[in-house]
């Protein structure tokens, strides 16, 4: 099809209105179709009442079939506007009984209401939606919240409130091009940020909010900036060779060898620079502030000497404590020139939502793509060779293409990436490198260590997060607070301990009654205790609490040192550990605790219908939801999403695209992982629909099952 020049439209009249203007703020984009002589504003289009999208969106215009939109030009030429009086009034008021129609130009002249969202309703000046406010105290004008004017705080067409915020108004015009700039993603209250409340808001109130990404984020390389880092040594004598500018390659990220000419910036400024030998850093944890940065710190007065945390008094602490408690956050260690590390961790108290972090995360995902060879059949080993691969980088796009082993033809076929991920989270997750049943700690694997396992296991994670797949669920509060606070600000419990006979022993002692009885399984536990390096000298009952401290602190957490520093390590990739640090609360969600179930509703909400279905189709597949949910039909509501998207819950980042519904006249349904599509059969009876369904989605999965358990069992 071919599309006029931009310039060449501006002389064309839009079919629905007669006006040439070209305006996208007000009218929509301006399209215009050559080759059916035909010119058409979007928001004319959108709001015509007697037309609706039968095509997909590439086919006519926005999926508007040029026969359908034929017809409605024929239709509306015979309706007056009532503002006008000219004929084409294409949109009429939706309230009952009124009969004004009206051109979409003529509509906004005469303050009408056009609802972008739903049935796409409109409504005139007499029977448009308002804002009541049930009281009005404000004597004083307001500033608009995005233009500074100030305005009469009145609810009107012109003037519009918050929802969420009383003191928030706004201008309509300031509102809708916001609205346009932002997109769905980051439209939002300017004051507290809420988006929800504020978007079923402002579309009532006939703000068109597009379903696209914010203009901002549209712009290449807009963010290209953040991502560079500071390597330069700023200190007075530079001691590498191969000059200030020289920052030798991560060795600690394959080795977990410290190179000394490796660039440590200033924890404070982040805008100077030093290689640790130059400053005799031992270790990349140590922390390093620049003379300026120092200089300010130790002046300001506020400068302590850090204090060490105490620990609980051994009389003071009971069998609740050591045992049956969780593991609470303790604080973070503090060390000179740490009041700007405070700071960041103070962002911690304002809560945000781990998507939107996670977006934030994804900004650094370059546009250069990244093709993954993927066996599903043996996902760990084929994963681990793609992400060792020197030719990967964690920043490109990712893109999945399964292979199967020993194929002679070497034939592969699209995969889709979220399928691949939420396979890998499952493997790793039932790795040897974990241990426990539900919430999970590292465990001692020499092999792994040797292989060095552990660091790819938290660069897996950290990839995943950021590129968009399933939230982890599995780690122990202990395991997270490690991460957060550190080991030596976590205390284990008991549940943490996966190993039967050491469990035991820590039971034995700890509910033993008199200092015979404890000192009596002491000797029993001796060359265990003494192996350990736990053995304490006993004088009273109580003696017993900090010797299964002492068990648990080994067990849990000195004993899997190595393999701790190394997967935290591999956590680093993509700044994901930092922003875990920063942000526990939204984190520990994700990590820590599976997602929802799924429900009828989270389903039916989360499928989008992009073309016109069919009505009894789509009422075939509420039902079928509903059914899902209430345990009559051999299927559940995890398996649809793994059949139509290849994970069995919702990403926390979202899923990408969106997933989406079609209704075909085919037999039976068909899942589209990559596209993240589901199409469902048009059928004469809901029995067939659900039968269809249950088979088809039951046979498949149980397919795929058995296709990834062949490589463990050959």
């Amino acid at each position: 099809m071919n599309e006029s020049k931009p310039g060449d439209s501006q002389n064309l009249a839009c079919v629905f209105c007669r006006k040439h203007d070209d305006c996208p703020n007000k009218y929509g984009e301006k399209k215009t179709k050559e080759k059916w002589n035909l010119t058409v504003h979007y928001y004319c289009l959108l709001m015509s009442s007697g037309i609706w999208q039968r095509g997909k969106e590439e086919e006519g215009v926005y999926g508007f079939l040029i026969e359908d939109i034929r017809k409605e030009v024929n239709r509306a030429s015979k309706l007056k506007c009532c503002v006008c009086k000219k004929n084409g009034a294409s949109i009429g008021c939706v309230a009952p009984r009124c009969k004004r129609s009206y051109h979409f130009p003529c509509g906004l002249q005469r303050e009408c209401i056009f609802q972008f969202t739903g049935n796409f309703a409109s409504f005139c000046w007499d029977h448009r939606p308002v804002q009541i406010i049930t009281s009005n105290n404000y004597r004083e004008s307001l500033p608009c919240t995005i233009c500074l004017e100030f305005i009469e705080p009145i609810p009107s067409y012109n003037i519009l409130r918050s929802p969420c915020c009383k003191n928030a108004w706004f201008h309509r015009d300031c509102l809708q091009v916001q609205a346009i700039n932002a997109g769905v993603f980051f439209f939002r209250c300017t004051i507290c940020n809420n988006s929800d409340i504020f978007q079923k808001e402002m579309l009532r109130m006939g703000i068109h909010i597009p379903e696209k990404d914010a203009s901002w984020e549209l712009e290449e390389n807009a963010y290209q900036e953040l991502l560079q880092h500071y390597e330069r040594c700023d200190v007075r004598r530079c001691r590498c060779k191969e000059g200030r500018d020289y920052n030798a390659p991560d060795s600690s990220a394959f080795l977990c060898v410290l190179s000394k000419w490796e660039i440590k910036r200033c924890q404070c400024c982040g805008s100077s620079g030093t290689h640790l030998a130059c400053s005799s850093l031992r270790s990349w944890e140590q922390n390093w502030e620049c003379l300026e940065c120092r200089g300010i710190i130790y002046n300001s007065g506020e400068f302590q000497k850090a204090k060490k945390h105490v620990l609980p008094n051994s009389n003071n602490v009971g069998i609740t404590d050591c045992l049956l408690e969780e593991s609470s956050p303790k604080l973070p260690r503090q060390s000179p020139g740490s009041q700007s590390k405070d700071l960041l961790r103070q962002g911690s108290k304002f809560r945000r939502n781990v998507s939107t972090l996670l977006i934030e995360l994804g900004f650094q995902i370059k546009k250069k793509t990244k093709r993954l060879y993927i066996n599903k059949a043996n996902i760990w080993n084929s994963a681990l060779d793609a992400f060792r691969n020197r030719n990967f980088n964690p920043s490109y796009a990712i893109e999945v293409a399964y292979v199967i082993e020993n194929d002679n033809f070497g034939s592969e076929h699209p995969g889709s990436k979220q399928e691949f991920l939420s396979l890998l989270m499952q493997h790793l997750e039932n790795s040897s490198l974990f241990e426990g049943s539900l919430s999970k700690n590292l465990s001692l694997n020499s092999q792994a260590l040797k292989e060095n396992l552990y660091y790819e296991a938290g660069k897996m994670l950290a990839i995943s997060l950021v590129h968009g797949g399933p939230s982890p669920g599995f780690f122990s509060k202990t395991l997270f607070n490690c991460l957060v606070y550190g080991p030596e600000n976590t205390q284990p419990i008991l549940d943490d301990v996966s190993d039967f006979d050491v469990a035991q022993i820590i039971i034995r002692i700890n509910t033993a009654t008199t200092v015979a009885d404890l000192k009596s399984i002491i000797n029993e536990c001796y060359n265990y205790l003494e192996l350990i390096g736990c053995l304490r000298l006993i004088t009273t009952l109580s003696d017993k609490y900090m010797l299964v401290k002492d068990i648990l602190g080994y067990h849990v957490i000195q004993r899997v040192h190595t393999p701790f520093e190394s997967f935290k390590q591999g956590l680093k990739t993509l700044g994901v550990l930092e922003k875990i640090q920063a942000y526990p609360e939204a984190f520990c969600s994700i990590l820590c605790h599976k997602p929802e179930s799924l429900s009828a509703k989270i389903l039916s909400e989360l499928f989008t219908v992009h073309t016109l279905p069919d009505v009894k189709a789509l009422g075939f597949w509420n039902s079928y939801l509903q059914a899902v949910e209430d345990g009559k039909s051999t299927t559940t509501m995890e398996d649809i999403l793994i059949f139509a998207t290849g994970c069995s819950s919702i990403p926390p980042a979202g899923f990408k695209p969106t997933p989406s519904i079609e209704c075909l006249h085919v037999d039976f349904p068909v899942g589209n992982k990559c596209n993240n599509c589901l199409a469902i059969p048009i059928t004469n009876t809901y029995k067939e629909f659900q039968e269809n369904m249950d088979f088809t989605i039951r046979n498949t999965l149980r397919l795929e099952k058995e296709e990834s358990s062949h490589y463990i069992g050959h």
